[in-house]
């Protein structure tokens, strides 16, 4: 369709960007065949190579033409549903380990196929080796966090993938930071380099150190989050799993909005976790450094580090989930008794937060999870219209209703949970479904 940029500002206009800004800009002009994106995250480096590889996509309906390779389940999920919505022209698909293999192979059937398919790289080639999926038609590759997947260790997987890929016409490679080096199993010569990384996004962060009087920092972490705006999204990075069930676990039982997001954790409770952090069901979520990269959450306000982050790397990828696009954020180092920062942590200021007794702000709204979903047909404004004529809720108490393939998660405010309690099995679009409040 070769999409003009003015055009991809038009499509980015449909989906609330009001203009795409500079980083976006650049890469939807670029006419390289082979390019580097790197800018820290919340920078809208997805949209911008979404509008890239738009550019090159012949009319749809022609096979897989695009692939976008992404170092998480997490991350693939967030970059297919903003493809979904900013090319609607276009089917897409996405694939990622535990998700059913008989429904990702029935997406590839038929005369409706994608045109895109975003994927973590094991899957990828699972499919490819099992001839599920056409590799001929492929002609743009995007390899999100390139230099993540590579650290992940998807090297070999990568590699076995490009082999398959015979006819690629353009190749896109991004990043939050600049990698030693480039993959070698890619040619990568000539490629034109985008770089923001020195110029995006510090200037927005504010930075402070808070001395813990203790060695157990669980009261001073407790004092920063009273201090906060209430209801203000915040994530709380710690370095260990263990740690971060200690954390969440002390938190909850004081009352505060909390949820848990680490790799020990199922895939569905981890998307559950993030589901209830972007829907301020749980403004607080307590992490490991697996949140440090891949979740793409709008209006972070702060970011507190519990534990101190280990790499120059960790700390700017921790600080990257909030001060997203052109927004401020805020940044907490919480240091206890003789504890040295290391030196690629820095701070403006010091704070002392006051000690408080208040009782932590109860969670503004609760989730609902709807075991109905894209593929029974159900759209968001199937379950508003719903809830609104046949459960008399009223919609300005409906907040953000996040589809997935077999299920939808509803987030509504306090006053509607006795209403959403009520439904017994109800049925939306004919089909009779379960609502369950999520236990969180």
């Amino acid at each position: 369709m070769n999409l003009t940029p003015t055009q991809l500002a038009q499509a980015a206009a449909r989906i609330g960007i009001a203009e795409p800004n500079p980083l976006q800009q650049k890469v939807w002009n670029s006419t390289a065949r082979r390019l580097v994106v790197l800018s820290p995250t919340g920078t809208g480096k997805t949209l911008a190579f979404a509008g890239a590889l738009l550019r090159r996509l012949d009319a749809p309906g022609a096979g897989v033409q695009a692939v976008v390779l992404a170092p998480s389940r997490e991350l693939a999920i967030q970059i297919n549903e903003v493809l979904r919505r900013f090319a609607p022209d276009y089917r897409t698909a996405a694939f990622y380990g535990n998700h059913a293999m008989a429904t990702e192979v029935g997406s590839l059937g038929g005369g409706s196929g994608p045109d895109i398919v975003v994927a973590t790289p094991g899957r990828l080639l699972d499919h490819l080796k099992r001839h599920t999926m056409e590799a001929a038609t492929v002609h743009t590759l995007v390899i999100d966090e390139y230099d993540k997947c590579l650290e992940l260790g998807f090297h070999d997987e990568m590699s076995r993938i490009v082999k398959r890929l015979q006819r690629l016409r353009q190749v896109i490679l991004t990043s939050a930071t600049a990698a030693a080096e480039l993959p070698d199993f890619i040619d990568m010569s000539g490629a034109e380099t985008i770089d923001f990384c020195a110029s995006a996004g510090a200037s927005r962060i504010h930075t402070a150190r808070v001395a813990s009087p203790d060695r157990d920092k669980l009261d001073t972490l407790e004092q920063v989050l009273l201090s906060l705006n209430p209801g203000e999204r915040v994530i709380v990075f710690v370095n260990h799993r263990e740690s971060a069930e200690r954390v969440f676990d002390r938190l909850r039982r004081d009352g505060f909005a909390a949820g848990l997001y680490h790799g020990g954790l199922e895939q569905d409770e981890r998307e559950r976790s993030v589901i209830c952090l972007d829907n301020d069901t749980t403004p607080i979520l307590v992490a490991t450094d697996l949140a440090g990269r891949g979740l793409d959450i709008e209006a972070v306000g702060s970011v507190v580090h519990y534990h101190m982050p280990p790499t120059p790397q960790t700390w700017t990828h921790r600080n990257g989930r909030t001060a997203r696009i052109d927004a401020h954020g805020k940044v907490y180092i919480i240091t206890g008794p003789e504890e040295s920062l290391p030196d690629h942590v820095t701070w403006d200021h010091d704070f002392h937060p006051s000690p408080r007794t208040d009782r932590p702000e109860r969670a503004l709204r609760a989730t609902f999870h709807i075991n109905a979903g894209r593929k029974e047909k159900v759209s968001r404004g199937d379950i508003m219209g719903f809830l609104a004529k046949d459960g008399g809720i009223d919609p300005q108490a409906i907040g953000k209703i996040d589809l997935r393939d077999h299920a939808a998660y509803v987030a509504v405010d306090r006053s509607a949970i006795p209403a959403m309690s009520a439904l017994q099995q109800p049925r939306i679009k004919n089909k009779r479904v379960k609502i369950t409040r999520l236990k969180k």
